[in-house]
């Protein structure tokens, strides 16, 4: 029988202090993302997001868990030492990785030794493509690139589109041509497009550039948040203001140091998560995270904290515990996650056999330096 994961929470709510645990089982769950480098932000906090969610099932007594940690920098081979060291350690499974490169290369090694994967933001469709053992959590590159073009179409946010990318990155190569494919099928003008190969660059020019004499009044960014903060900048310095439209890898921005936040004003992107919903779920994990990490959390925190709630409903659906095997247990929860059906931050989650999930994406738009839902 399907049971309810906000139920849980909703208890856990309620109560609001911490049970007594009723078993000894501890089940360790492995994580790889970027700790530390360029897209810290990702990793710190999904694993942030993570560890709430597992004092919360940790307190409900029952199956224990522990969150153990690695870094790998967003680079593919330090993921892969990283996922051996966490499998020597005795991890049961990966709630991983955070970046798409990275997971691409560690889910290969995991479905050669049968190891379940549930990553909470690497998005290419890559990711899954032909590994019965790799879900997500969050959208896949090609949902992300037509609900974009979709929503632009559907709120009639501009006529001429601009789009900047990092030709380097499956993610973001992959956001941009379903994003065109889609556009074409809408009807709507692409009237510039502009590439670049590396997230470190500093000068933006010749794409802001490109963009303004084009006359494109919105710009779609499927890219990472540092470059974004560039762009936004050197489009500032020329007096060029179009709506720019970013998706999920954007979410961070507001955190990057050094980033006058002033200029992400009016930004839209898609996400599957508000920190200004005022649903209960929502404001008590805001709350904890602010309390814990003195931040808002965005949407990877959010992600990885539904993937943790998404594993322990699945292994007490099919009665694992510390003692069982990790391969026993990828077979189990191959079987169990199309059966799911969670009530999450980023909300009502269903996953087919290929493991990408359904639910519905959340446009948001950037006000005074905060997230905040959109009203069209």
């Amino acid at each position: 029988m399907k049971k309810m994961v906000s139920m849980l929470l909703a208890l856990v709510l309620a109560v609001g202090i911490a049970l007594p645990a009723m078993a000894e089982d501890t089940i360790q769950i492995g994580m790889i993302g970027p700790m530390t480098g360029p897209y810290a932000i990702y990793g710190n906090a999904a694993v942030n997001g993570a560890k709430i969610a597992a004092d919360e099932i940790n307190a409900l007594g029952g199956l224990q868990f522990e969150i153990v940690a690695q870094d790998d920098e967003g680079d593919g081979e330090k993921g892969v030492n990283a996922y051996n060291n966490l499998m020597d350690g005795g991890a049961m499974v990966i709630l991983g990785t955070v970046t798409s490169g990275s997971c691409i290369a560690v889910s290969a090694v995991a479905y050669e030794e049968r190891v379940f994967m549930l990553t909470p933001s690497a998005s290419a469709d890559l990711v899954i493509d032909g590994k019965d053992n790799m879900f997500q959590v969050c959208f896949t590159d090609s949902a992300q690139g037509s609900a974009s073009a979709e929503y632009i179409a559907q709120n009639g946010l501009g006529t001429k589109i601009g789009i900047i990318y990092n030709n380097a990155i499956d993610y973001s190569i992959g956001i941009c041509e379903t994003f065109k494919a889609k556009a074409a099928e809408l009807g709507l003008e692409i009237v510039a497009e502009s590439a670049f190969s590396d997230d470190s660059n500093a000068d933006f020019s010749v794409q802001v550039a490109a963009m303004k004499d084009a006359g494109a009044d919105v710009v779609f960014l499927p890219i990472y948040y540092t470059p974004a903060s560039m762009i936004l900048t050197q489009a500032n310095a020329v007096g060029y203001a179009p709506l720019f439209f970013g998706v999920d890898g954007m979410d961070g921005i507001l955190g990057l140091e050094g980033f006058d936040t002033s200029l992400a004003e009016g930004v839209m992107l898609l996400t599957p998560f508000s920190a200004d919903a005022e649903d209960e779920m929502t404001q008590s994990f805001v709350g904890k995270y602010q309390e814990l990490y003195g931040e808002i959390p965005n949407q990877f925190a959010a992600d990885a904290y539904d993937g943790m709630y998404a594993l322990y409903q699945a292994m007490l659906n099919t009665g694992i515990t510390a003692q069982t095997s990790y391969e026993e247990a990828c077979e189990l929860l191959i079987a169990e996650f199309p059966n799911l059906e969670i009530s999450g931050l980023t909300g009502v989650m269903r996953w087919d056999s290929t493991g990408a999930v359904n639910k519905t994406p959340t446009a948001v738009v950037i006000e005074d330096g905060v997230y905040v839902g959109a009203t069209k």
